[in-house]
């Protein structure tokens, strides 16, 4: 499958069949996807404890909790813990440094003065800024979404989960104080079918996306999206034929009774 058809077709897999495992490799390609990424000043903050359920420890498997999606967790063969490691702020200078000597970084006769003088001050006056929350967390993003695509076009399917329990998992997975979990993310074959159901609900195009200012609809032109159809890059809206009756047989199949919404 070619990347362009991963980015418009994947979305979420909520149901995967645990009883087929994640041949490892296919989880290192993602993690080599993620380490490729863009990242501001190259300090790759990116970070992940990849837990295969078939070699975990048993104490591991139970430090992942995700409340709304519980049912995710206990289906997954693999869960990718993303974190991002604070710590990597402080070789800021060095990435740098690499970056300026493989031409990527500035130009000219002065640019290594210039990124000594100027450059590497700058950021080291706000080193601790830096560390918080914001742009660290777009560019981790960045290498999840890579990751994801590379796993779409391998067949598999993933989901990201939110929770709020953090702090609990970095500790007993071991991670040091300076490391913020940011998502766990499930991987597995998908025991539903690869469309989901269809296209979730989005918002208006125009209510999203603005031009030369907030509140100037950007102009949607009907087509392009029609390229987009014909290159099979968008699917039929959800729910597509069928789905409530997948969803039942997915309910018996998996022990999934009792679960409802969650």
């Amino acid at each position: 499958m070619e990347l362009r058809e991963a980015i418009g077709r994947r979305r979420s897999i909520r149901f995967l069949d645990p009883g087929r495992q994640v041949e490892v490799e296919k989880v290192q390609r993602m993690l080599e996807a993620a380490r490729l990424a863009s990242h501001w000043g190259n300090v790759q903050s990116l970070r992940a404890v990849v837990v295969m359920k078939e070699t975990a420890p048993r104490e591991v498997i139970d430090a992942l909790q995700a409340p709304v999606a519980g049912y995710q967790i206990k289906l997954a063969p693999v869960v990718i813990v993303w974190y991002l490691d604070t710590s990597a702020v402080d070789e800021q200078s060095d990435r740098l440094r690499e970056l300026v000597d493989c031409g990527a970084l500035g130009y000219g006769d002065d640019k290594r003065a210039a990124l000594e003088e100027t450059l590497i001050p700058m950021f080291n006056s706000i080193l601790d800024s830096l560390k918080s929350p914001g742009l660290g967390e777009v560019d981790c993003g960045q290498g999840i979404a890579h990751a994801t695509l590379v796993a779409y076009e391998q067949g598999l399917g993933t989901c990201c989960l939110g929770t709020p329990y953090t702090d609990q998992i970095r500790q007993n997975l071991g991670m040091p104080e300076h490391c913020r979990v940011l998502c766990l993310q499930t991987v597995g074959y998908p025991a539903e079918d690869p469309e989901a159901g269809g296209q979730r609900p989005r918002r208006p195009f125009e209510e999203i996306f603005h031009l030369n200012g907030y509140g100037n609809g950007f102009p949607r032109s009907q087509a392009v999206v029609d390229e987009l159809a014909a290159d099979g890059m968008l699917t039929a809206p959800a729910p597509l034929p069928g789905r409530e009756d997948e969803l039942k047989t997915l309910q018996e199949r998996l022990g999934l009774k009792g679960h409802g919404l969650f």
